[in-house]
C-alpha cells in the first residue's frame, strides 16, 4: 500500500503529469521534452529522475542520447493510477498546449529526414552511404525469384527497384521524400519499366492494401523510422500469406555523427533487436546475419534479416 502511497504523491505534481501525458503518445529525449514543454533542462530531468526511480518511466541509451517513455510493464495498479491521471487532464490547457508543440517537434523530426534525403535525390548511387554496399545487394538477391510483387518501403530513388521490375510482375516503391520520388519516376521512364510505381508515403502507414505483395523489402530504411514496430508490423500487415520481409540495416553502432550527416534516427540495430522486432509482428522462419563489414572508420557492418508471414 505503501509504494501506492508514493506513486499518487509522485503522479500529484502537475509537471510529472504533463510529462507523462506526452510520453504516453512518443517515446522522447530530454531535449525535445524541453522544446515541447518551453521548460529548462535540469529541471526536466529532476522530474525524468523522479518518475524513473518510482518505476512509472523507463530510459534506453541511443548513442550519446537518452530517450524516456512510460512503463509499460509496471505494476497493474500503478498503471491504472497513470491512466486515471491521463483522464482526468485530458482537457487541461497546458497539456493541450504540450500537444501541440509535441506535433511540431515530431514533424521537425520527419522533416530532417526529409530534408536530407531531398537533398542527395540523385546522387545516393554516387555518394557514399553507410551500408550501402552491392554485397549486402547480392545477398539480397538470393532470396529473389521471379513474378514477384514487391514492395520497396523507404525505397529512396529505387535503384533496387530498377533491377527487381526487370524480373518481378509489380515492383511499388515507396518514400516520403517528393524528390526522390521525381527522381526515381523520370529514371523509371528512361529505362522503360512499366511495371514499377512510385508512391509518396510513409513506411510506418504504407499506402498498400492488405495483402497486396508478395515480398516487402526495407533496405537501409528502418533506421530512418520513427517507430521500427509499425514499420515491421505495416510490411506484415501487405504481406500475403507466406509472404517473405528482408530487410537490410546497420549494425548497431556508435557513431553518433550519422544523425547529422544521413538522419538516421536510430544507430542501427542489433541482431537480437530485429529478431524480436520480426518475432513480435508475427514472423516466422526468421534469419538474421552480417553480410558485409566495412573495413575503414566507423567500420559498419550490415545486416540482413528475412522472414516470413505466418
Amino acid at each position: 500500500m505503501s509504494e501506492l502511497w508514493d506513486t499518487i504523491k509522485l503522479l500529484s505534481d502537475s509537471t510529472r503529469a504533463r510529462i507523462l501525458i506526452i510520453l504516453n503518445d512518443e517515446e522522447l529525449s530530454v531535449a525535445e521534452l524541453q522544446e515541447v514543454m518551453n521548460m529548462g533542462q535540469s529541471r526536466i530531468s529532476s522530474h525524468l529522475s523522479l518518475l524513473r526511480q518510482g518505476d512509472v518511466v523507463v530510459d534506453r541509451k541511443e548513442g550519446k542520447k537518452t530517450f524516456y517513455a512510460i512503463n509499460l510493464n509496471c505494476d497493474p495498479n500503478k498503471a491504472k493510477l497513470i491512466d486515471s491521471v491521463l483522464s482526468a487532464l485530458k482537457g487541461d490547457e497546458a497539456v493541450l498546449e504540450d500537444q501541440k508543440n509535441l506535433k511540431r517537434v515530431l514533424n521537425k523530426r520527419k522533416q530532417a529526414a526529409e530534408e536530407y534525403f531531398n537533398s542527395v535525390a540523385g546522387r545516393l548511387g554516387k555518394n557514399y552511404c553507410p551500408g550501402r554496399s552491392w554485397e549486402a545487394i547480392g545477398h539480397f538477391l538470393l532470396y529473389l525469384t521471379p513474378k514477384l510483387k514487391v514492395a520497396d518501403l523507404g525505397a529512396g530513388e529505387g535503384l533496387i527497384s530498377q533491377l527487381l521490375a526487370r524480373g518481378a510482375e509489380k515492383v511499388y516503391c515507396i518514400d516520403n521524400a517528393p524528390k526522390m520520388i521525381e527522381f526515381g519516376e523520370s529514371l523509371s521512364k528512361k529505362n522503360g519499366l512499366t511495371n514499377l510505381e512510385y508512391q509518396l508515403g510513409d513506411i510506418e502507414n504504407v499506402p498498400l492494401k492488405d495483402k497486396s505483395v508478395d515480398l516487402a523489402l526495407l533496405s537501409q530504411a528502418l533506421h530512418h523510422a520513427n517507430h521500427p514496430v509499425k514499420a515491421v508490423e505495416e510490411a506484415y500487415r501487405i504481406l500475403e500469406d507466406g509472404g517473405r520481409i528482408i530487410i537490410i540495416d546497420l549494425l548497431e553502432h556508435d557513431f553518433e555523427k550519422a544523425r547529422e550527416l544521413y538522419a538516421d534516427v536510430w544507430l542501427g540495430f542489433s541482431q537480437n533487436k530485429l529478431y524480436q522486432l520480426l518475432k513480435d509482428a508475427g514472423f516466422k522462419q526468421i534469419e538474421i546475419n552480417i553480410v558485409s563489414k566495412e573495413t575503414e572508420e566507423p567500420y559498419f557492418q550490415t545486416i540482413l534479416a528475412s522472414a516470413v508471414k505466418g
